[in-house]
């Protein structure tokens, strides 16, 4: 999360618990003005690719010869679904900002599941979620797990070992699935139709991924993309250790890795699934359009290749899946040109360096992305970063099509392992050889800070080591549950504003219980996390892993076990995937902790979490050989589920109406005639609520074209498609009157074309009907 949700201390009991969620709008909503254009010195939109830029048409060159399908042959599935819950009346899911509110659609939100398995033992197998939303999720992952238990015996396979539910950080989707309080409050609550949308759209692509298993090959590449991220806590960062920093290039990580899926009956590629870290910040806390943000954009882009038979070796039959799976994400930004004062006596500066304030406040300092200053809610920004990221793994992907390109997947086995542990008070010797242990879970004062992607509120700075000037925040912490001694003095330098893992009314705030899991394939081990790794929490994660499955032969023969031929074992490729299964906030090294920035702020379990990750991720690598000992490990304590017993203060649908004299669908302000290229062609219908049907796996608005012949119409655009925007808006509280808009932005490509809308209106009575609109015919001209 890029700001923090401050407004969650002012409550303690369910009694109180109505005043919560009241009290939360104390967070406020940043002036829009900070996002509108400031032209600075020596701004060059040169130094980006421009708007209508696309690397869509690069074909492989006729008569290349892929020669990486050299490794071990697997099962392999890949499946995509619909998980886009409610678009409006709805508190998105990232900023914490209870103003923060969905007005509409720019772009569906979708599950992406790749399943492995081994072909001599179909027991054992992975499967790789990647949700459109800020992060997995304990109740969401409780929920999958449960439906894959109806889903019959061929999926009796799938368990807690090998389920692996991520989210890509997008802080432009539909809240209030989560399942602890601390990120419910200014969502107003829990909403069943925000989770069941998420949970039914992960099972239904779990199920197209299964239903597609056939054999098939992997191949891996690396490539770093320039561009796309930047360190925001910098200052945070310089304290790790310089010989450890020295070794590094940059202060986050620029490698984006690929896993390609590549089906043998055919030679074609089924799907590719990436890792890159950059936050899912592009689009600013005033955009109300639900979207996938940077990384919703690359994989439309990459898919939108295939389907359009751009990608020479991949299916072309619109099943193609990509997906862009977070990483090391925790300190990382996509809002490139840095984080600048817009008020003040410090505007047009950069924000002072250590504490991200302008004129000793935090509100005034934003991020700005490479099309900053557009009054788009950063928009085109959101539509640059995805487009790099998209462009990197087009790049890698051809590259890929050679043998020095790419690495293959080699070795029989195929396994996870998951162990759930309760990290208040789990002790474990740190890698200095001392008993350490973890604390019951707490946020600092710097966690109210907020960062540069969004700033939080009243007078909270990062890296605020103390309890600061008001001694308000003290007493309101205290309310919430006033921490002891010990865990004072355990969380230290953390001054602890919410101690979160003691509060438990009306249910528990935060998390004790962590997710620990690890899939491998081959040589591929990919570390599950449940938390925001910073750059340097990730690197030293995946470096650990890596040393410990070289030290104990884990991939010896390729298949681990007992080689006494070292020579044999091939090299282990290592990513990190999360925010997952879980939401256990942030994951800090000990040294930047030790600056309490936000990240560090954030680190809910101490100064030890980092080390507590990999000391638990270490102790399951045994088993995940081919030889595994033969004692299980204890699966630890399952967390608690909240789904039936949260709290929520969110409104149904009462009823609509169309109005006096008017009919659902009519045209309000039909199109004009004809449009020049790039211009934005728009309608506005007579409309209803979209919660009263989700239209999951469908859409609310679609764009047809004529044929060239004069007959008939052909859909070009819809839901899935980033430049086709739909808006809702009421216009009457009492009446329940509403209307939509759509939009096409950019529009390009000469014909005569139409807007269609989809809806569905709830009667006073309570039943809902489906209804149809049209716009009038416009032409683009060429």
């Amino acid at each position: 999360m890029a700001r923090s949700p401050f407004a969650v201390a002012l409550g303690a009991t369910a009694v109180a618990a109505l005043v919560i969620f009241q009290l939360c709008y104390f967070l406020g909503l940043p002036a829009t003005d900070f996002w509108r254009w400031h032209p600075a010195a020596g701004d060059d939109d040169a130094r980006v690719s421009g708007w209508g830029a696309s690397a869509l048409q690069r074909p492989l060159a006729d008569g290349v010869e892929d020669r990486a399908d050299t490794g071990d042959e697997y099962l392999i599935g890949v499946g995509k679904a619909d998980i886009t819950g409610p678009v409006v009346e709805l508190n998105l899911m990232g900023y914490a900002d209870p103003a923060q509110v969905g007005t509409g659609l720019r772009q569906r939100l979708y599950s992406r599941a790749f399943i492995v398995a081994d072909p001599a033992n179909a027991a054992d197998r992975w499967v790789y979620l990647v949700l459109d939303t800020q992060s997995g999720d304990t109740a969401v992952r409780d929920g999958i797990m449960r439906g894959l238990a109806t889903m019959g015996s061929e999926y009796s396979a799938y368990s807690q070992d090998n389920v692996a539910v991520t989210g890509t950080h997008s802080h432009a989707g539909p809240g209030a699935w989560l399942n602890y309080l601390l990120p419910q409050v200014t969502s107003l609550g829990f909403n069943k139709q925000s989770y069941r949308a998420i949970v039914d759209g992960a099972l239904l692509s779990i199920q197209r991924a299964h239903e597609s298993l056939e054999p098939g090959r992997l191949a891996v590449g690396s490539t770093n993309v320039t561009g796309a991220n930047i360190n925001r806590s910098l200052y945070a960062y310089l304290n790790n250790p310089e010989e450890e920093r020295a070794r590094y290039d940059d202060n986050v990580d620029k490698a984006l890795t690929l896993l390609r899926f590549r089906r043998s009956s055919d030679g074609k590629d089924v799907g590719v699934l990436s890792w890159f870290a950059v936050h899912g910040t592009s689009l600013f806390q005033n955009n109300t359009l639900v979207a996938g943000d940077n990384k919703g954009v690359s994989a439309w882009l990459f898919e939108r290749a295939a389907g359009t038979g751009d990608v020479a070796s991949a299916v072309d039959d619109g099943s193609f899946v990509a997906a862009f799976s977070q990483a090391n994400v925790g300190d990382t930004t996509p809002n490139v040109q840095g984080a600048y004062c817009e008020t003040g006596d410090m505007a047009g500066q950069m924000c002072r360096f250590n504490d991200s304030t302008c004129d000793g406040r935090t509100q005034g300092c934003h991020g700005r992305g490479p099309y900053w200053g557009l009054d788009d809610a950063g928009t085109r920004s959101c539509r640059e970063i995805g487009q790099r990221q998209y462009d990197g793994a087009r790049s890698l992907y051809d590259a890929m099509a050679d043998e020095a390109g790419s690495t293959p997947v080699a070795g029989a086995t195929v396994h996870a392992e998951h162990i759930f542990r309760d990290l208040d008070g789990f002790e474990f010797t740190h890698p200095n050889g001392s008993l350490v242990r973890t604390c019951s879970a707490a946020l600092g004062y710097s966690f109210a800070a907020g960062t540069s992607d969004g700033p939080g509120a009243f007078d909270f700075t990062q890296g605020d080591e103390g309890e600061g000037d008001n001694p308000l925040w003290s007493v309101v912490g205290g309310l919430v549950h006033a921490p002891s001694a010990e865990q004072r003095a355990c969380q230290a330098p953390k001054p602890i504003l919410l101690d979160a893992g003691a509060t438990t009314v009306p249910y528990q705030w935060a998390p004790s219980i962590v997710d620990v899991q690890v899939l491998r394939v081959g040589q591929l081990l990919i570390v599950v996390s449940p938390g925001e790794a910073t750059t340097m929490s990730g690197r030293r994660w995946r470096e650990a892993v890596a040393a410990e499955a070289t030290a104990s032969g884990l991939l010896s023969d390729g298949d681990g076990g007992d080689s006494d031929d070292a020579g044999a074992a091939p090299a282990p490729v290592v990513v990190l995937g999360g925010p997952a299964n879980s939401y256990t906030h942030y994951i800090a090294t000990e040294e930047e902790y030790a600056i309490q920035r936000y990240e560090g702020a954030s680190t809910l379990y101490g100064p030890h979490t980092l080390n507590a990750y990999i000391n638990l991720t270490l102790g399951v690598l045994p088993y995940l050989a081919a030889r595994p000992p033969t004692v299980r490990l204890d699966p630890g304590p399952y967390p608690p589920i909240n789904t039936n017993d949260s709290l929520s203060f969110i409104t149904p649908v009462v009823y609509d109406s169309a109005g006096i004299g008017r009919a659902y669908g009519d045209v309000v302000a039909d199109v004009e005639p004809e449009y020049p290229p790039g211009a934005t062609p728009n309608v506005t219908f007579v409309g209803a609520n979209p919660r009263n049907d989700l239209r999951l796996e469908g859409t609310f608005a679609a764009l047809e074209r004529r044929g060239d012949d004069g007959g008939g119409w052909t859909r070009v655009l819809s839901d899935f498609d980033w430049e086709l925007v739909y808006r809702w808006r009421r216009t009457n509280e009492v009446l329940g009157t509403s209307e939509v808009d759509i939009w096409w932005e950019n529009a390009a490509g000469e014909g005569t074309y139409r807007f269609r809308y989809y809806g569905d209106a709830k009667g006073a009575l309570g039943g809902v009907e489906a209804f149809e609109g049209m716009s009038g015919e416009f032409f683009i001209q060429g």
